[in-house]
Order: structure tokens, then C-alpha cells, then sequence
């Protein structure tokens, strides 16, 4: 089969998507009016022109203005639904979604009502669509440290709702230090811990990561690459990075996607995993970042193929599940 037609037959995990990035112009405007919220958009098309920025906080600005039509547990229902229905078109077949509980908290919609809209969209992923799924609740970095503390206390009794913590929203001026101690908290309760590092900010936020986060995956990480002993580290760990092209590119991360280095991180054996991060306002789902970097970086049938056993590897399945995953990949022709 040619590139293209492998791509679409490929199992994917996705590791980096944040629910609330899913939000298609459509489906806020239908919710707004649901809700009998005023949103500053007559029609769908104006919400569409509303999605183009040029940087991390102005597309920040239009990601929060628009999560404040989900109001009800239907909405987040709505929304993760709509998402997963989207990996099915994409051969997605388990997903590792991130949601931001404080970017609705702090506008008096409860903990409960977030998690038990998205936790029954993703039971019914699994029953109707067969795509497994796992929720990551992220601390926003720009917030304090003791917002971040309560935040987890609210997560505490959904624990078993709740695979891993994260840490997302403006990069620059909030390293990872800001809260060594939540992710001390949150490890000691027994969640797993991720957290967007070398995205905006510079490689010794990954550093900070690692040793004072002591995270089991790296978001984002490309500028990873500006420092040569933070790579032989993240080579000999095998630490994942769930990289996210379409992302890089709108926010200028890369000025072109021929100059994107997924490809070189690859070929140098860091383990480079392909995501969305907020599709709905950065141009693709998974198969459209597939499809733009074996494109633009002339990737070969094989070195798809490692992206998407990679995948499976650095997510939070059991190793029976990632070896059945990689199995079928192996089986493609």
C-alpha cells in the first residue's frame, strides 16, 4: 500500500490531545445556543475566523473564551463524543486524553460534573466504537501553586476516573518547579505524572521535568534538541515525547513543516510519539499530522510504522495490549 493508505490502516494511540481543544466551531456555536450563552459570534463562520492566532496566548485567550459555553454534564459529554468520533474516522483505537478541571471550576461548574460527562463518553467509546481511552487532569502552570493543590484535592475521590496528572496552558515564565511539590502530592496518591516541557519554554524546563517532576512522559519536548546531553539522557530512558507538528507549526514553534525535527529526533532514537494537541483549532487530527509530516519530511513506510508502534509503547496500557497493537502494525503490509 502506498504512504497514505498505511497511515489510514495504522492502530494510533493518541498520548497529547486536550479535550477542550477538540471544541469544533459547530459544536460551541450549537452549545452557546443550548445554554442561551452569548458568545461574541452571530454565526458558525465567525467563530471559525475567530480561530486564527498567531501564538500560544492568543490562541490561549480563544481556547478559554470558547470552554465557557460548556456548562452541563451533557456539554463535556458532547464534546468528548464528538472527539471520539473523530479517532474512529482516524483508526485511533485508544486515546490518552488531557482535560483542564480548573478552566471550569473557576467558573462554578462542580469537579463532578466535568468528569462524569467525559467519563460516560469515553465508557461509551469503548462500548460503540471500541476505542479504549484514559483521562489525564492537568494543572494550568499560569495558576498558582495552592490552586493547583486544590485542584488535586478535588480529584482525590474520582481517582479511579483519573490515570495520570499533567501540566499544561502558558509555558513561559512557569517552569516545572513551580510545582515540585503538587507533583510530589499527586505521585504519593499514585497517579502517573506528564507535563508539557521545551514546547515554548527552553530545554531546562524538560530537565526540570524529569528530576524535580519526576515525570513518566515529556509533552511537547522538541527543544530538547537545542541541548546534546538532554538527548543522550532522553535516548538512553527511552522517555517519550508526544510531539505535535500541526501545533508547532501554527504557533510558530517551526516557521515550516520541512523544518519540523520529528524526523531527526527519530532517526537518532528518541522516542518521538505523533499527536493533535487542540485539532479543532490547529488545522488536523491525527492522520492530517500523519499525512503533513510524511509529506513535508518524506517518511518511509517503516518509519511510520515506528511511529505508531512508539505510540502504544510510551502510553499507559497494559504490555499485553501494546504487544497485541504492535502485532497488527507488524501485520501491515
Amino acid at each position: 500500500m502506498n504512504r497514505n493508505e498505511l497511515i489510514r490502516a495504522l492502530p494510533k494511540a493518541e498520548l497529547h490531545v486536550h479535550i477542550e481543544g477538540t471544541f469544533e466551531p459547530e459544536l460551541m456555536f450549537a452549545i452557546a445556543q443550548r445554554n442561551q450563552i452569548d458568545i461574541p459570534y452571530k454565526s458558525v463562520e465567525e467563530v471559525k475566523q475567530a480561530y486564527n492566532f498567531h501564538n500560544l496566548q492568543s490562541f490561549l485567550d480563544i481556547y478559554y473564551a470558547g470552554a465557557n459555553v460548556l456548562v452541563h454534564e451533557q456539554d463535556f459529554y458532547d464534546l468528548a463524543w464528538a472527539y471520539f468520533e473523530k479517532c474512529a474516522e482516524d483508526n485511533v483505537v485508544h486515546t490518552e486524553m488531557f482535560f483542564d478541571p480548573q478552566t471550569h471550576t473557576d467558573r462554578g461548574i462542580e469537579f463532578v460534573t466535568v468528569i462524569n460527562g467525559l467519563q460516560r463518553a469515553c465508557d461509551d467509546a469503548q462500548e460503540k466504537l471500541g476505542i479504549s481511552s484514559k483521562l489525564i487532569m492537568c494543572f494550568l502552570r499560569h495558576l498558582s501553586e495552592e490552586a493547583a493543590f486544590q485542584t488535586l484535592e478535588q480529584a482525590l475521590p474520582y481517582k479511579d476516573q483519573i490515570i495520570g496528572v499533567g501540566l499544561d496552558s502558558s509555558e513561559v515564565g512557569h517552569p516545572p518547579a513551580k510545582f515540585e511539590r503538587v507533583f510530589a502530592k499527586a505521585r504519593e496518591a499514585g497517579f502517573l505524572v506528564v507535563a508539557h516541557a521545551g514546547e515554548e519554554g527552553p530545554a531546562e524546563y524538560v530537565w526540570e521535568a524529569l528530576d524535580l517532576l519526576k515525570v513518566n512522559r515529556i509533552d511537547h519536548g522538541v527543544r530538547s534538541e537545542e541541548d546534546p546531553k538532554l538527548m543522550q539522557r532522553l535516548i538512553a530512558e527511552k522517555m517519550p515525547l508526544t510531539v505535535c507538528p500541526l501545533s508547532n507549526l501554527k504557533l510558530c514553534v517551526v516557521d515550516d513543516m520541512a523544518q519540523h525535527n520529528i524526523h531527526r529526533l527519530l532517526k537518532q532514537g528518541v522516542h518521538v510519539t505523533v499527536n493533535s494537541d487542540d485539532p479543532s483549532y490547529f488545522g488536523g487530527y491525527m492522520n492530517d499530522n500523519f499525512f503533513a509530516i510524511a509529506e513535508a519530511l518524506d517518511l518511509n513506510n517503516d518509519e511510520l510504522k515506528q511511529l505508531a508502534k512508539n505510540s502504544f509503547d510510551a502510553s499507559f496500557i497494559s504490555d499485553e495490549e501494546k504487544q497485541k497493537w504492535n502485532n497488527q502494525i507488524d501485520a501491515l503490509v
